[in-house]
């Protein structure tokens, strides 16, 4: 089986992106079920049977599944289209559509964004709060937090303006993450997530921070007339990630906005947010968005 994932455009192509399965196990979340309940579907989603070496193709462009099953081709842009397009793509027995966004031609900015405890509250900062919320959770239950999409929704300028997600969650979660989502009304967009796989080559793949500097990277090389905005918290050294993007790419951040999880930043975390106000760039932390979203309307 074929399941695709979000994704994304540069100047010059469709950039699909997806996994081969030899089946999906994925229960239907209900109102009121059971933390055990919640337990059990969630714990299917990372029994997957990846499948290596299966041909995929899209277009004239085809590509073998690597041995984690993921998938990632290429194919040429459309010159007229914008906003969110859809591609068919194919493997022996099995069809998919790779939903794509395009971005509009006046975009302003881009958004990335930190999903734990920056867009839903899951305590990441506390590992055994963290497997706790995630485990025990359905897309039906999960708080996605309201002053996020107040942020999200202004800084997307209704859909003007692209929206990426970043996160160290595994891409095991992608559908409930979408789902998720979807029901709250945030901003679409495409999801950057982790492979957690065991490889010939590699114990387990990128660290956080090294994880969420290569998916900054490729958003910004994808968009390279964009500048962007970066949304994260305190809690998972997201501030350090952000500042060396702020580094790596003079010019490109408008503004850094942090949530401040737990009890609130560190003195290193600190230090971080002055080195980021010293570049020029746009920063703030605060318990919640509410006071960030007001400043930005006023601006």
């Amino acid at each position: 089986m074929l399941e695709a994932y979000r994704g994304y455009a540069t100047p010059d192509t469709l950039v699909l992106r997806g996994r081969v399965l030899s089946h999906i196990r994925r229960g239907e979340a209900r109102e009121g079920q059971s933390r055990w309940r919640n337990f059990r579907q969630m714990l299917l989603l990372f029994f997957t049977a990846e499948v290596e070496g299966v041909e995929v193709s899209a277009g004239e462009v085809s590509g073998l599944s690597d041995e984690e099953g993921y998938i990632r081709l290429e194919v040429a842009r459309p010159s007229a289209t914008t906003g969110w397009t859809r591609v068919n793509g194919y493997i022996a027995g099995d069809a998919a559509t790779f939903p794509v966004h395009i971005p509009e031609p006046d975009a302003r900015r881009g958004v990335i964004s930190d999903i734990d405890d920056t867009m839903i509250h899951t305590g990441a900062h506390r590992l055994i709060l963290n497997l706790w919320t995630t485990f025990t959770g359905s897309p039906l239950t999960r708080e996605v937090f309201a002053d996020s999409i107040a942020l999200m929704e202004h800084l997307a300028e209704d859909g003007r303006n692209p929206v990426f997600y970043v996160s160290s969650s595994p891409w095991n979660l992608h559908h409930f993450l979408e789902t998720l989502f979807d029901r709250e009304g945030l901003p679409k967009g495409p999801f950057f997530l982790r492979d957690l796989g065991i490889t010939e080559d590699k114990f387990i793949t990128a660290g956080h921070g090294q994880h969420k500097g290569e998916a900054i990277d490729t958003i910004l090389a994808a968009n390279p007339n964009l500048p962007f905005v970066l949304l994260g918290d305190t809690g998972q050294k997201d501030a350090h990630v952000y500042l060396d993007a702020a580094r790596r790419h003079p010019g490109r951040i408008a503004g850094i906005y942090l949530r401040e999880p737990g009890s609130g930043p560190d003195a290193a975390t600190k230090s971080a947010l002055e080195e980021i106000a010293a570049l020029g760039v746009d920063c703030a932390s605060a318990p919640d968005f509410d006071a960030i979203t007001a400043r930005l309307k006023g601006a």
